[in-house]
């Protein structure tokens, strides 16, 4: 019998792009179910929780439809997790957003505001590596340093641990934090889904990590 597809829930609280992250996952041979349900978040092999629009109104959406908990556990069942944009931005203790907001706190660091020559940043920009690091055994493995990504998005993170931040990214004078993982979690500030080439090679690096993943427990 063929082993059955990999299966990824993406997360649905109302708010993201969520069909154009359906339809990136299926090009890599990802099978990806839209879902708010928390037994699907726990009985897939990865979950993807996106995002666009305000901090505040995507926590207490979270919250209303009672996603907070099967977050929690997916992040404690070591199964790969991926916040894609405001989706990144909720992995935080909190956010500046029109106020003081108190995130999943995943990842201790704030959520504040771009400056720059254009807020928001909506277009094309580059990802580099941070100094000491390297973007082997993460989502980033394979693509060249100073790859194109599309970013849209008015604030940032500052993890507040820096050895978690992958790659870093200028837009005027504000030099931020584009990607980072910790442990099974991966987030980035930009959209794989929009980013063509580059945003495909890191889907395909999710497929790998579940494949892996699966062949470790049938050993």
């Amino acid at each position: 019998m063929p082993e059955p597809a990999a299966r990824v829930a993406i997360v649905d609280y109302g708010m993201g792009n969520l069909f154009s992250v359906q339809q990136a996952l299926a090009h890599v041979g990802l099978e990806a179910t839209i879902t708010a349900e928390a037994g699907r978040l726990m009985s897939a092999d990865a979950v993807i929780l996106p995002g666009v629009g305000a901090f505040g109104d995507a926590m207490a959406e979270l919250t209303r439809r009672d996603l907070v908990t099967p977050l929690r556990e997916a992040v404690a069942s070591g199964k790969p997790v991926v916040g894609i944009c405001l989706g990144m931005q909720l992995l935080m203790s909190e956010s500046l957003e029109f106020g003081r907001h108190r995130g999943l706190g995943f990842i201790e660091g704030d959520v504040v505001r771009l400056t720059g020559p254009k807020v928001p940043q909506v277009g094309w920009n580059r990802i580099w590596l941070v100094d000491r690091g390297s973007w082997d055994g993460t989502l980033l493995e394979g693509l060249p340093e100073g790859a194109y990504f599309y970013f849209v998005h008015s604030f940032y993170v500052r993890p507040m641990e820096a050895a978690l931040t992958l790659s870093t990214t200028r837009y005027g004078s504000v030099e931020f934090c584009s990607s980072l993982r910790r442990g099974n979690v991966f987030a980035c500030q930009f959209h794989p889904e929009r980013s063509g080439p580059a945003g495909l090679a890191l889907y395909r690096n999710l497929a790998t990590q579940i494949a892996q993943a699966r062949a470790e427990v049938e050993r």
